[in-house]
């Protein structure tokens, strides 16, 4: 078959790409170009699939690379007519068993998982909730709790989830035989595909009521509004998420989604975190930082005590144990009080003839 089609080109790789390069780039095609996903194309997933056909294929890949076409009984490559479609009567068994040993080394339920029927049916879960959370400086620190209002899908309380209206029997299901599954037929260009489904009737219980909750009207869930306790651990940071399992949407026959809560923390003027550590600074005027004395300063436990020995230098850190931020065990950090001498902006007679003698002496 003659052909102006570049198969290099359709899969995105150079003609001296490796087996394995072609492989990946097929496997990449087939998911977005696959008919049943949300990013399907039929004819672009047939035409990778033609690609793939012929340059996995050691003996039609050298014809191609020499003929720039592929000799094979009057159809095209891979089984395809020259009008592009699949050959006549065409269909999984041409295949063999590559569909379960793999299409030249390739295996298609990696791909298309249950979409071929193969593989195991996941388990239904609701959808995940996000919302921010604010906390001042303080309950970041000793952590805290919290209790949120959403507007949710939960779970209903009648009936337990079960949609059934209390007292009511089960029966099963007529739409899948008690299955929870239901089969369904497509035609596509490698032939008849079945697919299995959950059956959405039963919600994949195989079970139905034979008289349906009043409150969630069958669904087992219904939109209201749940109170939502957050317990915000001790030296969280700001950004960082806290998540509750189960907190978020419910979903009948399945489990819970999750609640992620982001937290932010509003900054204190008077300290900052450092690990374990806080600091905090403390202004010392300059006849204390001479002499020494005793100063109040604020910790998040209240007032405190710290005694600023004579002659402490700029900037330097005294340490105030056991107030600074708790971890998983109760143990506590330290407080760090950086000392901020201050200078007086002008000096009266009497202080000015006091810091000349203080010169003299080489102080």
């Amino acid at each position: 078959m003659a052909t102006k089609r570049d198969y290099y080109e359709i899969l995105g790789v150079g003609k001296s790409a490796s087996k394995d390069e072609i492989k990946k780039a097929f496997h990449k095609l087939a998911h977005k170009f696959h008919p049943d996903k949300t990013t399907g194309d039929a004819d672009k997933f047939k035409e990778v699939s033609e690609a793939y056909s012929i340059l996995s294929d050691d003996k039609k890949r050298a014809e191609f690379d020499s003929y720039g076409r592929v000799f094979q009984d009057g159809t095209g490559p891979g089984g395809f007519s020259a009008q592009g479609g699949p050959a006549s009567g065409w269909d999984f068994s041409q295949f063999g068993d590559a569909f379960q040993q793999g299409f030249g080394g390739f295996d298609f339920s990696d791909i298309f998982g249950d979409a071929f029927g193969g593989g195991a049916q996941r388990q239904r879960r609701g959808r995940d909730i996000s919302i921010d959370l604010e906390l001042n400086f303080k309950e970041s620190i000793f952590g805290t709790k919290r209790r949120v209002l959403l507007a949710k899908t939960a779970q209903c309380e009648t009936c337990k989830a079960s949609g059934a209206a209390p007292g009511s029997k089960m029966q099963t299901c007529k739409h899948c035989n008690g299955t929870g599954k239901i089969h369904e037929t497509n035609n596509s260009f490698f032939g008849t595909i079945t697919m299995q489904s959950p059956c959405r009737h039963c919600h994949a219980t195989g079970k139905v009521p034979e008289e349906k909750c009043h409150t969630c009207r069958g669904e087992g869930v219904y939109k209201k509004q749940e109170e939502i306790e957050i317990a915000v651990p001790a030296g969280i940071e700001g950004g960082e998420m806290i998540r509750i399992t189960g907190a978020g949407e419910a979903v009948q026959g399945g489990a819970s989604g999750d609640l992620y809560v982001k937290v932010h923390v509003q900054p204190d003027p008077r300290f900052k975190k450092d690990g374990p550590n806080l600091l905090t600074d403390l202004s010392v005027k300059l006849s204390d930082a001479l002499l020494g004395t005793d100063y109040k300063i604020a910790t998040l436990d209240g007032e405190e005590h710290i005694s600023v020995p004579a002659g402490v230098t700029h900037g330097e850190l005294l340490r105030v144990k056991g107030k600074g931020v708790p971890n998983a065990h109760g143990k506590r950090g330290d407080l760090f009080v950086k000392v901020k001498i201050t200078l007086p902006q002008k000096l009266s007679r009497s202080a000015r003839a006091l810091v000349e003698k203080l010169k003299e002496e080489g102080i």
